[in-house]
Order: structure tokens, then C-alpha cells, then sequence
């Protein structure tokens, strides 16, 4: 099975690759810059240079592609759009041209939907390409991840880095709210399954860990995990454009970023349905040993601050 997998270069796509490579896929990488993407010589891996927002390369890119994984996700500004244009046109330009080029299945790691309340512009944004690639190829899965605990999750690292830099954890109205943090090796195992798996096809999946946690309790038990006290004190306000500009200072993070981020607390993110894992045959980590495991990882390449 020829496989292509766009985003390859970031989080997702650089633990996809190896795990694709292991089961024996004909893998093709589609990168903006072939210089990011750090593959062993000994490795069978087409690399097509390309552009989503342009389209430039995509019909190369998924000549031939039976399964088709789009770990594309853009929150910065472009040629003046705003992220949520900027996703939208680069999803339709991927899904029109995996469509002509007689893709099967499109793969989309997204993001959750909250319940009882309106979507922050950065949720709303990924369910509009959900939507975008599942219509443009009926058999296409999108799995929706809340905080993924890896040692190169931009979220994960974003709170580590706030622990280690803050004394005094000041928690803003939202550390209340509850969410499913989930492993990011079995989001992988996830993303895996979800190529082949003929029960989901079509299908949009929630997916989290086996715990459920506020974000304070995630905060206080990664602080907990990384051998440092850490004092915190709720606030009773949420002041989420004041907070997240703050929160970016203090952990060297682009604002931009930081802010749609924030928006999207603003209530509990749960899974509507809770059986993904059961689904795609995946067994899940609990948050402690995702959060030991991804600590390892990371003073693996680099030391940690607080320790």
C-alpha cells in the first residue's frame, strides 16, 4: 500500500513515519522543506516538496496514493488570512486534488467538539476541514485529540515550560474545566489502525486517554511527575487575551499561537463517544506513564530547566 504523509516533518508526522516504515508501507513524504525531514538513508522514503496553500506539488504527491495522511494544522497568519482561511484553503486544495487523484482514505488528526457551547475559532477551524477532506473522500477518518502528551507536543511542551518558569502557578477560571489528555504513542498506534480499519471508515472518532482531568489537576500532577513544588493559586477570571499573552512571555511562545489555544478552554472537552481505542484494537497509557515517557524523551535530547 503507497502511503503519503503530509506534515511529515512535525510532531505527529515524525513518529507516524518510523511506525509506517516498520509495517512495510511504500511511504512518500510531502514537506515544505526536505531539509527538516530527518530520515535514515537505509529508509524507503519518497520525498515530494510542495505547498498546500498553493497546491504546488500535490498531484505528484498523491500519484498512486491509496491512504493519504493529513497532519497539516496552521495557526499563524498568512498573505494577510487569518488560521481558520489559511486551513480552509489549504484542506480544499488537498482534498480536491486527493479526490481527482482517486485517493481512498484520508487520515486527519483534529481536534474535539465541546458540548453545550459555541466552538473557539481554533476547534470551529478544525472541524471546518474535518468536514472539507471527509466530504471530498467519503471513506476518510478524522480522530479528534484534546492535549496530546508527547516530548514534542508544542501543548505539552508549553506547559512544562510554564512549570519550570513559574514559582507560583496562577491558574486563570478555566483550570476547572475537564479534558482527556491521551499518549501521544497511542495516538500514533491510533493513526496507524485508522489506514486500514474498515469499521471507522467515513467516520470522525474522539479520542483520549483513560483519565479524565481538569486542566489544574494536569498542570499539578506534569509539576508533580517532574520532581518540583509548585504552589497554585486559582483565579476567578478567566482574562484569556491578558492570560495568554502572559502565559507566552513567560514561556518564550509565539501569542499567536498561545491565544487560539486558550480560547478553546473555555468549558470541558470531553469525548462524545468513548471507544475509539476499542475500535482501532489500541490499548492506552495512563497519564502518569505518558507524562514519565514523555519527560524521558525530551531530557533525552535536552536537559530540563527545573531539574
Amino acid at each position: 500500500m503507497r502511503v503519503l504523509v503530509t506534515g511529515a516533518s512535525g510532531f505527529a508526522g515524525s513518529l507516524l513515519i518510523p511506525r509506517l516504515q516498520r509495517e512495510g508501507f511504500e511511504l512518500r513524504a510531502f514537506v515544505r522543506d526536505p531539509a527538516r525531514l530527518r530520515i535514515p538513508i537505509a529508509w524507503q522514503v519518497e520525498t515530494v516538496r510542495g505547498d498546500v496553500i498553493s497546491g504546488a506539488g500535490l498531484a505528484q504527491a498523491l500519484e498512486e496514493v491509496e491512504v493519504a495522511y493529513y497532519l497539516i494544522h496552521s495557526m499563524d497568519g498568512a498573505a494577510g488570512r487569518d488560521f481558520p482561511e489559511q486551513e480552509r484553503i489549504a484542506a480544499t486544495n488537498f482534498a480536491t486534488a486527493a479526490s481527482a487523484a482517486g485517493v481512498q482514505r484520508i487520515v486527519y488528526l483534529g481536534g474535539p467538539l465541546p458540548h453545550n457551547r459555541e466552538a473557539s475559532r481554533h476547534l470551529a477551524s478544525r472541524l471546518a476541514v474535518e468536514r472539507i477532506l471527509l466530504d471530498a473522500v467519503p471513506a476518510s477518518v478524522a480522530l479528534r485529540a484534546s492535549i496530546v502528551i508527547g516530548a514534542g507536543s508544542r501543548s505539552f511542551r508549553f506547559l512544562v515550560r510554564l512549570i519550570e518558569r513559574m514559582p507560583v502557578l496562577a491558574l486563570p477560571a478555566w483550570q476547572r474545566h475537564r479534558t482527556q489528555p491521551i499518549d501521544a504513542r497511542d495516538v500514533i498506534d491510533m493513526l496507524l489502525a485508522a489506514a486500514h480499519v474498515p469499521s471507522v471508515a467515513g467516520r470522525a472518532l474522539d479520542i483520549g486517554g483513560p483519565e479524565v482531568l481538569s486542566y489544574g489537576e494536569i498542570i499539578e500532577r506534569i509539576a508533580e511527575l517532574m520532581l518540583v513544588g509548585r504552589a497554585a493559586i486559582g483565579l476567578p477570571i478567566n482574562a484569556t487575551p491578558i492570560a495568554a499573552r502572559f502565559a507566552a512571555a513567560i514561556a518564550a511562545e509565539d501569542p499567536e499561537l498561545v491565544l487560539p489555544l486558550m480560547e478553546s478552554l473555555g468549558g470541558d472537552l470531553l469525548p462524545a463517544e468513548d471507544h475509539a481505542a476499542e475500535l482501532l484494537g489500541v490499548r492506552l497509557h495512563s497519564f502518569d506513564a505518558a507524562v514519565e515517557h514523555a519527560l524521558a524523551e525530551w531530557e533525552a535530547i535536552e536537559p530540563l530547566r527545573a531539574r
